[in-house]
């Protein structure tokens, strides 16, 4: 018999996977069950709701990308390039966790309670913050265009890799976020940097 941390984990991976079908369909707590060969009930001995399991996903995506955020920033590199690597590794962690890029995008939280939507807003402002933090620095090392103003900018690098994640989900998967990425990364850098 697995043990609860065990079981919560395991109910969380499955959730991921089943995100993972490029069909946009509603995930049941039936079904999640049936795929686990457990009963409903066993779920909620393990989360208090649904909701409960999307918010372990979210924690999950919080802690994976803030820690390689953070490790980024910490760097010794120009500011602009920790703009390029934290961008590049939004891309490529929503292309490496399916599931999880749906639960970015938003897409599986529409008919669920409204509180995920709002968490997954709040990372994303988080983000946000990280990207205008190094832009920031760019403007005092002279890397950012003269007249771009930080915030601006950070919004468009977001925009851009929400955009990608969009287009991943949506395509069924087929359109990698990382397609293109260096040709793309360059017409972003010309526009932003001096």
């Amino acid at each position: 018999m697995a043990k609860t941390g065990e079981r919560k984990l395991q109910i969380l991976q499955t959730l991921a996977e089943m995100l993972e079908a490029p069909q946009a369909e509603k995930i049941t707590t039936a079904a999640l069950a049936a795929r686990l060969t457990v009963s409903e009930a066993a779920l909620y001995r393990h989360f208090a709701s649904k909701a409960q399991m999307y918010e372990g996903l979210i924690e999950f995506i919080e802690a994976t990308l803030f820690g390689l955020i953070n490790r980024i920033a910490a760097e010794d590199t120009p500011a602009i390039e920790q703009v390029r690597a934290m961008a590049q590794v939004l891309l490529g962690f929503a292309e490496k966790n399916r599931g999880m890029c749906r639960v970015l995008t938003g897409e599986v939280l529409v008919n669920e309670n409204p509180r995920l939507q709002a968490r997954v807003n709040q990372l994303l402002d988080r983000i946000e913050v990280s990207l205008k933090q190094s832009l920031r620095i760019a403007a005092s090392q002279g890397t950012l265009a003269e007249g771009l103003e930080p915030g601006a900018t950070a919004n468009l690098v977001l925009a851009f890799v929400q955009g990608r994640w969009q287009q991943f989900a949506k395509s069924g998967f087929a359109r990698l976020p990382t397609e293109h990425w260096p040709s793309q990364w360059a017409l972003l850098a010309r526009a932003i940097s001096p």
